[in-house]
């Protein structure tokens, strides 16, 4: 009988073990693209660091973003004056996240690594990806780094600098736009309490819409943000509603062509999906992760007060 208890009490140790690492999905957080081979064609990785960092914050960054020998990456630092070029910051404001950049050939699409996931605590990799293909970013692998916990702004400046002295010559309207459009989806987060992921989606879904429908009035705009709050059950007050309208209008008055990027829209609302059915995140998710551990722990208890009393 003892033997068959014993049996029974291992494999739901097993099961549990199963289920918590089936619930842990890894991902490309986990660390940093190399950087040891130079694409001839295609230049140097670029890496910027946050000037405030110490020089032993530095090296952190470095080894985090593999940078193995930095002669074979183009370096540069990104200041106050910079975030307040590129994306109207605070030119007094310290500059800790940094980024390295591979670019692509044409058709491999963007990728957004956080190497330092608990460190960048506002911005997401769909944050940046957004951003990114809205101030005109294209084919290219960005790994984001902090040695402390930042909101991840400096990061996103780091990557409008190093494509501005390298002669890309992003669009300033659109890279202002991409700044606003972060704004948004921080603010979102902050003020409505929003699920950060939930907020990416939003913004992807409305940016889907906008490259099908290509809408001609500011009344189309908000008939399509309106339809996608309805559609993933999103509540904002009025105010932050027309912070939405008011922020892809500007992109319908800028003619930005999201159906060049359509692809890469699929790609981040599809990684969105992902994540959340990987985690199975409904409303009571956690509840039910708790209510699990609670029932195993207490049945794992109760059958070693049997197997010893």
């Amino acid at each position: 009988m003892k033997k068959y208890t014993i049996k029974k009490l291992f494999t739901m140790i097993l099961i549990a073990m199963f289920m918590l690492g089936a619930s842990i999905p890894v991902t490309a957080d986990s660390g940093a693209s190399d950087s040891d081979s130079i694409n001839e064609k295609l230049g140097s990785p670029i890496v910027v660091y946050g000037d405030t960092l110490s020089d032993a914050q530095r090296e952190e960054v470095r080894s985090l973003l593999k940078v193995a020998d930095a002669t074979a990456v183009k370096e540069y630092d990104v200041t106050g004056e910079d975030i307040a070029k590129y994306i109207n910051g605070d030119i007094h404001s310290n500059m800790y996240s940094s980024a390295k950049i591979v670019r692509q050939e044409e058709g491999n699409g963007l990728t957004i690594n956080i190497v330092t996931p608990d460190n960048i605590t506002e911005v997401t990799k769909e944050m940046y990806a957004n951003a990114l293909l809205t101030a005109g970013v294209e084919n290219a692998t960005v790994d984001v780094a902090s040695p402390v916990k930042v909101s991840g702004h400096s990061a996103l400046t780091g990557i409008y600098k190093a494509y501005d002295v390298e002669g890309a010559e992003l669009d300033k309207e659109r890279m202002e736009l991409a700044n606003d459009e972060l704004d948004v989806a921080t603010n979102l987060a902050e003020k409505e309490g929003m699920d950060q992921q939930k907020v990416s989606e939003l913004l992807t879904e409305i940016k889907k819409m906008i490259a099908e429908q290509n809408p001609a009035t500011k009344e189309e705009v908000e008939q399509i943000v309106q339809e996608q709050l309805s559609k993933l059950e999103i509540s904002l007050s009025e105010a932050d509603r027309q912070m939405l309208v008011d922020l892809f209008n500007k992109m319908r008055d800028l003619n930005i062509n999201f159906d060049q990027v359509r692809n890469q829209l699929e790609d981040i609302a599809s990684s969105i999906t992902d994540k959340a059915n990987e985690l199975g995140l409904d409303e009571g998710f956690w509840e039910k992760v708790g209510n699990f551990f609670r029932n195993l722990f207490q049945s794992l208890s109760n059958m070693l007060q049997g197997l010893f009393s």
